[in-house]
């Protein structure tokens, strides 16, 4: 069941406003990961809770309780937005998920325009701080349901909305809040399946549907020795120095071609079998691509199925920088007497951070044994979430392929990602559905980077695309 050409024509000519509507929305400082800007994520949702109820959704704040620092402080958490609207027991329920808060951005980190005003340049971007992450796709469903609400036409599904404010911060309280929705009674309870708009095309070329996420671990390893920072005139070449001990740990964790070197870890996953690599082959991506995406001639593989397999379907291991050394200018001499350096690992199935822990434990404490060094070693978990993966042909799968083949007049990419969005397996656990993700923009919008942006086409297509999937949804048999 095709979306209505009034829809279609309905969403060309509203395009303006949707996009002064995002300009509204960027507008909003929701950094959740700044206790400064707290405020303005709990302003984002109020906005967005006004918005909603505007063309007749049904809606809920939650309060989460509080954040705990680091400092042992407590910090308000943001409200959770959930909504719904349509009770229809002969329609299909569609879970809709996104979050309203957004990374730090500040114009002296690179940007070229204030990143919380939207600038609309005459090649189509839309750059503003949470166009693509993931305020845009929010507002595809609200232009959507606009439709619907103006010309009082019936939805040809129920929605149930989850909307947050702490995803770039962990989503403190959210899988609490979700296992407790989904039970008999919650909101979430008789969903037939979920719809996740946080990710992006492998390119900027093709529609994707992707069907997996790697999981996360992470750890920051401590070493210390003496009781403060040392003179390396005086004490060079005379004591352990915490520095030398953790590069040599680091050192040890993966190789130069990307292998993790902690034994246990690659030999946890199973190899890939012919079915899946004909998936990977026939993805529209090229070693260019990657390359193209990093600014360099960087890619650690020749071949194009070696290169997406390590970004979607082997576990990676990444080193992200070390704390307590000197990194001024100038040429400073000290001896750090406290270092600790940080790494995650991206988990594939059947990893999990619960598997993987010890085995990085043990590594490390072994390895610092044979440096035979007087110092002290602390190895600590920070945080984790577990990978993802389903059935691409299941009927929600279908429609959005039904769906991107009626908006973009061809056949979506099925693609794993490399990256994390620990929800979707909450919500697949606790109501037994299945979980699609259906991004709105493209691989090169720079979600975390300076000057995030939307492509315009990217966000009246992707609206048309939301709307048209809901109308698929309605068709496929279960």
């Amino acid at each position: 069941m095709p979306a209505p050409t009034e829809f279609l024509d309905f969403v060309d000519s509203n395009a303006d406003a949707f996009i002064k509507r995002l300009g509204d929305a960027v507008a909003i400082p929701s950094i959740s990961g700044e206790a400064a800007h707290r405020e303005d994520v709990e302003k984002m949702a109020k906005w967005l809770d006004e918005q909603l109820t505007a063309v007749g959704v049904e809606t809920k704040l939650v309060d989460l309780g509080d954040q705990t620092l680091p400092d042992g402080g407590k910090l308000k958490l943001p409200p959770a937005l959930l909504g719904r609207i349509g009770s229809d027991p002969k329609k299909k329920t569609v879970l809709l998920y996104g979050h309203f808060d957004v990374q730090p951005a500040r114009k002296e980190d690179g940007w070229d325009s204030d990143p919380f005003t939207l600038v609309v340049h005459e090649d189509g971007r839309l750059v503003g701080r949470g166009s693509t992450d993931d305020k845009g796709p929010i507002l595809g469903w609200l232009n959507v349901l606009q439709y619907h609400f103006d010309h009082k036409k019936d939805l040809p599904v129920n929605l149930k909305f989850c909307f947050e404010g702490m995803e770039e911060s962990g989503s403190d309280g959210l899988d609490d809040l979700v296992k407790k929705e989904s039970q008999p009674g919650g909101w979430f309870h008789g969903a037939d399946c979920v719809c996740i708009s946080d990710n992006y095309w492998l390119n900027t070329r093709t529609p994707v549907l992707t069907y997996g996420l790697r999981g996360l671990t992470y750890f920051s390893i401590h070493v210390s020795g003496p009781s403060r920072d040392l003179h390396s005139g005086v004490f060079g070449r005379t004591v352990h120095e915490p520095m030398t001990d953790l590069i040599a740990l680091m050192g040890k964790l993966v190789a130069g071609d990307g292998r993790i070197l902690i034994p246990g870890v690659e030999e946890m996953v199973p190899p890939p079998t012919e079915e899946e690599k004909a998936i990977y082959e026939r993805l529209d991506y090229s070693i260019e691509d990657i390359e193209e995406s990093a600014g360099a001639k960087i890619a650690i593989a020749d071949d194009k199925i070696d290169a997406l397999m390590g970004r979607m379907r082997f576990p990676s291991l990444s080193l992200h920088g070390i704390e307590g050394a000197f990194d001024g200018s100038g040429a400073k001499t000290v001896i750090p007497a406290k270092v600790s350096g940080k790494f995650s690992i991206r988990l594939v199935p059947p990893q999990t951070p619960e598997l993987i822990e010890p085995l990085v434990t043990f590594f490390l404490e072994s390895e610092f044994a044979k440096l035979k060094s007087k110092n002290s070693l602390t190895v600590e978990h920070l945080h984790g979430g577990k990978p993802w993966v389903t059935d691409h042909n299941h009927w929600n799968f279908e429609a959005a392929k039904a769906a991107t083949r009626a908006v973009y007049n061809r056949e979506p990419d099925l693609t794993r990602e490399g990256g994390s969005i620990p929800v979707t397996l909450t919500f697949a656990d606790a109501l037994g559905v299945n979980v699609l993700l259906l991004p709105m923009g493209r691989g090169d919008d720079g979600a975390h980077s300076t000057n995030e942006k939307l492509d315009r086409s990217n966000f009246i297509e992707g609206t048309k695309l939301l709307g048209t999937y809901l109308y698929e949804i309605a068709a496929v048999d279960q």
